[in-house]
């Protein structure tokens, strides 16, 4: 399951700034094969690549991207294609259209047959100076807002900092633990979505790509947007290992009930339970929790290992809270403490 390529989905109302986030995870982020999928049948310029208008129209973007528009009936179809081997994508960004029902989508991805993905997490843009204007005209938003995994509240910059507290207030209120990720120009730390992947390191001197020279001249010359970094709440990531085994109980209850802020848990555990041996790799994405159950490599030490990645995580209060799931009693735990284990675990 670690292997599997993560599908993000990005929705939110019509210019809150969703294809600006998408341009700037296209020219931000080290190494990573992006597939963007775009649900939306007008001329979507993805970082001035057109895509115009045509169901299933592919255009490679120079950097190992790819870039498609797509009718919501052709998403698997698509998916498959993404997602073999020979693509070599490590994640796929669908960006919804404005008006697109984002449970639908997540309902594809989650109920997919295809063995390559897992669901990324839903991501609702927000633009902080319109929301309140286009939420009370379009309730369905607030709706939306409810499905998200991440919330991005865009345009930050264009509402004074105590109208933007209160924005974030009230969507604090609406989603819960959610996390509520305030920002300039749809830039977001691709951190927080996907992991970058290992590529193999170079042996001998290469020249530098046109895209890695882009990507140091952003760095170089990024003076003009160093005011957004002190607008959002950096991400977090976290680290918990244990060498002692987990009461699967308490670790349901964990994630089932997340601290506020946490986004995405990855890693892999070992449960106190009599008769169970084997590995159980996690992935967490808001609500969506997956277990599945493995072996351990020869010489690997039965233990857990957990990553957990948010905005606005409370990191020690986090900790605190999964150093309470170790089992700490004599004895194993009766096989039947495995049973919310075996409710997020695929059939």
């Amino acid at each position: 399951m670690a292997d599997r390529i993560p599908v993000v989905l990005v929705a939110g109302f019509l210019g809150s700034g969703k294809t600006t986030m998408l341009n700037h995870l296209l020219r931000d982020n080290r190494g990573t094969r992006i597939g963007v999928v775009v649900n939306d049948f007008g001329a979507i310029n993805i970082d001035s690549m057109l895509v115009a208008g045509q169901v299933d129209a592919m255009v490679s973007l120079g950097n190992g991207c790819v870039c498609c528009a797509v009718d919501v009936t052709e998403l698997d179809e698509l998916f498959s294609r993404l997602a073999q081997p020979r693509a070599k994508i490590d994640v796929i960004v669908v960006e919804a259209s404005g008006l697109a029902e984002p449970r639908n989508l997540i309902r594809m991805v989650v109920g997919s047959d295809n063995s390559r993905i897992r669901y990324g997490g839903l991501v609702e843009v927000v633009d902080a100076e319109q929301f309140p204007h286009s939420s009370a005209r379009h309730p369905e938003l607030i709706t939306h807002l409810r499905l998200a995994d991440l919330v991005v509240v865009n345009k930050a910059d264009r509402v004074p900092a105590e109208q933007l507290a209160r924005l974030r207030n009230h969507i604090a209120e609406l989603v819960g633990p959610v996390p509520v990720y305030a920002t300039t120009h749809g830039r977001i730390d691709p951190g927080l979505l996907f992991d970058e992947p290992l590529r193999e390191m170079r042996r001998v001197a290469e020249q530098l790509s046109f895209d890695e020279l882009l990507a140091e001249h952003n760095e170089d010359g990024d003076h003009d947007h160093a005011d957004h970094r002190h607008l959002h709440d950096e991400y977090t990531s976290v680290s918990f290992t244990s060498t002692r085994e987990l009461d699967p109980r308490r670790l349901i209850g964990f994630l089932e009930d997340p601290p506020p802020g946490l986004f995405r848990v990855k890693g892999f555990a070992a449960f106190g339970v009599a008769d169970e041996r084997r590995k159980f790799v996690l992935h967490m994405v808001g609500r969506h929790i997956v277990f599945e159950p493995g072996s351990w490599a020869r010489g690997e030490s039965r233990g857990t290992q957990l990553v957990l990645i948010g905005a606005g995580l409370h990191a020690d209060a986090a900790l605190a809270r999964l150093r309470d799931t170790v089992h700490a009693a004599a004895g194993p735990l009766d096989p039947q403490t495995m049973l919310g284990i075996w409710r997020h675990t695929p059939h």
